[in-house]
């Protein structure tokens, strides 16, 4: 991938900028929280039903908009009141992003100011020109193609000088079939690789320095 071909690098926020473990943990507590709230489920079955809008929808806000009328925003607003200050400030990842050419973009299905929040702990903020979040999209979230498109269309995107640098390995294919390169982050390395993850990497930082 040569640098000077790539105009607008787009980041995935939680597990992709940040390892999240903690900060994660107090959100889906916060989730499994609100889902009992509005179904009456117990803890364990509310968490069930969490995980199971997640994995149909794309995000547990979408099926409880759907199946229990709830308004997404106090939802988002409610679950991302957590302390970021659990995420540490990474210099390094500061100057890296720093060397890359062309505009940052933070993409994620997260929001209720998460993602300004976060990008403020960790000491990256003033990289990024958008942090184009669930709101952004009108709560359609990734993977759904609609997502990507209205990126592309409101931040001007050009998808064959983009990247899109995301831990969830199905989110990415909408972006392939876009034009986008794509760079698998994390720990799942799958074996054939999939023809719409053009790289991979366990981490993002040796990503980047691998490119500089």
């Amino acid at each position: 991938m040569k640098l000077a071909d790539i105009r607008d690098w787009v980041f995935d926020l939680d597990n992709t900028l940040y390892p999240s473990p903690a900060i994660y943990d107090l959100i889906g507590d916060k989730m499994t929280a609100y889902v009992s709230r509005v179904t009456g489920l117990d803890a364990i079955e509310a968490e069930k039903l969490r995980d199971h809008y997640f994995m149909t929808y794309g995000a547990t806000v979408v099926g409880l908009q759907k199946h229990h009328d709830i308004d997404p925003q106090h939802f988002m607003t409610d679950v991302h009141d957590v302390p970021a200050n659990v995420v540490e400030p990474d210099p390094e990842l500061d100057a890296l992003i720093a060397r890359l050419p062309g505009r940052k973009i933070v993409f994620t299905n997260g929001g209720g100011g998460h993602a300004e929040r976060v990008v403020e702990q960790i000491g990256i903020a003033h990289h990024f020109e958008v942090l184009f979040d669930l709101e952004s999209t009108g709560f359609v979230p990734k993977p759904h193609r609609a997502a990507y498109e209205k990126l592309v269309a409101d931040c001007g995107v050009d998808p064959s000088r983009a990247v899109l640098l995301e831990d969830t390995m199905r989110n990415l294919e909408p972006a392939h079939e876009l034009g986008f390169r794509t760079v698998l982050v994390g720990a799942v390395h799958p074996d054939p690789k999939p023809a719409y993850v053009d790289f991979w990497s366990a981490e993002l930082k040796p990503f980047l320095r691998s490119l500089l």
